[in-house]
């Protein structure tokens, strides 16, 4: 991928900077989900299409693995890598940010 500038955050936002984005990286990291369907039944109603580009992005960037499902191989699983499990604590600190300012939200520890 080609960069507009050698920024970190300019880097980080053109990886990770739409919320779709952010949303699957926080299913899969916080709520531990795994499949397609299990995307799309996110209270934020993404569309599928949406989806599917971001997963493929996801994996592309290397911060998720896309792997037949053991049981059920018309399904897929995706996997966080090391690289997005180190998005962990990004996470939880811009967490913490919005649950210190913000009302009403819902602590993502808790679920």
């Amino acid at each position: 991928m080609e960069r507009r500038s050698d920024c970190p955050l300019n880097c980080f936002l053109e990886l990770l900077g739409d919320k779709w984005t952010l949303l699957i990286l926080r299913d899969v990291l916080f709520f531990g989900k795994r499949h397609f369907s299990e995307f799309l039944a996110s209270r934020e109603s993404i569309a599928t299409n949406i989806l599917s580009d971001r997963l493929s992005s996801l994996v592309e960037n290397g911060f998720l693995v896309k792997a037949p499902d053991a049981f059920n191989k018309q399904r897929n699983n995706y996997l966080p890598t090391k690289k997005a499990e180190g998005l962990k604590p990004v996470l939880m600190a811009i967490a913490d940010w919005t649950i210190a300012h913000e009302e009403g939200v819902m602590d993502i520890r808790k679920g």
